[in-house]
């Protein structure tokens, strides 16, 4: 167990949970988006599934990691607007809706996997960049300033979306709408424009956090994921619909998957119980969201389709 607390191990396994942390932060800012609309979408693990096998087979293809993570965003885009077309114009049950979009993305990225390569093939991953003078500070510098470009603009992105909800008027039709989508469209907000932006982002943004997952493995193979895009549809819940509490959350997940994953290449937790202890990380962010789920309330219109005059 001391070998867990030594400086070279800690700083190692810290800087391993940011790293897991950034495509389960991506994908959840995206959903965020979109639940503060109204709109639950369910299919995020499928999505981020597609933009994983696009991402990793367009790398493969190129030997480039930018064409790789831009192709699995646009991918996320597509799917986000099929999404939005589902959710907003048909107005489906957005919870079976949702989960078919999973189905989607989970058999179309093995079918594709299995037909376009086979079997695992290596890819190059994110180079590091190492930020001046910042990546020199002791412990600090090497758990959060020798990371991939991905990394940065991943956390970036919270005061960004801070920013947009809070101080732009998109951000305030998103809450309006997500609110009282009645009360938003009688002051002339289309609540079917500003459902279709959020979804698409977060459709984006889910292809995103898939194709950097892949990326930064430099493998892809069948359900690699493993259910993240579900956690990351959990952490929008502990994190209360807001950017900080989702970016806590996705730290959270990250830094305890990091430690059980140390604990067992340390050989501190028996090679018996390696799935048990797979499941702590989950357990966990459960406990919290039950926590957190008892002090705040989600959007009240969340799920609701809404149609005009009804």
């Amino acid at each position: 167990m001391s070998d867990l607390f030594t400086q070279a191990v800690f700083i190692a396994m810290v800087a391993s949970g940011v790293r897991l942390a950034v495509p389960l932060l991506i994908a959840s800012l995206g959903e965020m988006f979109g639940q503060r609309s109204g709109v639950l979408n369910l299919g995020v693990d499928g999505i981020m599934l597609l933009g994983a096998f696009s991402g990793y087979y367009a790398v493969l293809r190129s030997g480039s990691v930018w064409y790789g993570l831009a192709f699995g965003t646009i991918i996320g885009l597509l799917l986000g607007i099929v999404s939005a077309v589902i959710a907003v114009t048909l107005k489906a049950e957005q919870g079976i809706s949702g989960i078919g979009v999973y189905l989607f993305g989970l058999g179309m990225s093995d079918l594709l996997f299995q037909k376009l390569v086979g079997t695992p093939v290596p890819i190059s991953s994110f180079p590091k960049v190492q930020l001046p003078l910042l990546s020199e500070i002791p412990l600090l510098g090497g758990m959060l300033f020798r990371h991939s470009l991905v990394v940065y603009l991943a956390f970036v992105a919270v005061p960004v979306s801070m920013w947009v909800l809070n101080r732009t008027t998109f951000g305030l039709n998103i809450r309006a709408v997500g609110q009282n989508p009645e009360s938003a469209d009688s002051l002339g907000v289309s609540v079917a424009r500003v459902r279709y932006a959020t979804v698409i982002i977060g459709g984006t943004l889910a292809g995103t956090a898939g194709a950097a997952l892949a990326i930064d493995l430099g493998i892809f193979q069948q359900n690699l994921t493993n259910a993240a895009g579900f956690i990351a549809i959990a952490l929008v819940y502990f994190g209360a619909w807001r950017p900080l509490g989702v970016m806590a959350g996705a730290l959270l997940y990250g830094l305890v998957n990091a430690v059980v994953l140390q604990m067992k290449t340390l050989g501190i937790i028996p090679l018996a119980w390696s799935d048990i202890a797979a499941m702590v990380p989950a357990i966990i962010t459960i406990l919290a969201l039950v926590v957190v789920a008892q002090r705040f309330r989600p959007p009240a219109a969340l799920t609701t389709p809404f149609s005009r005059g009804t």
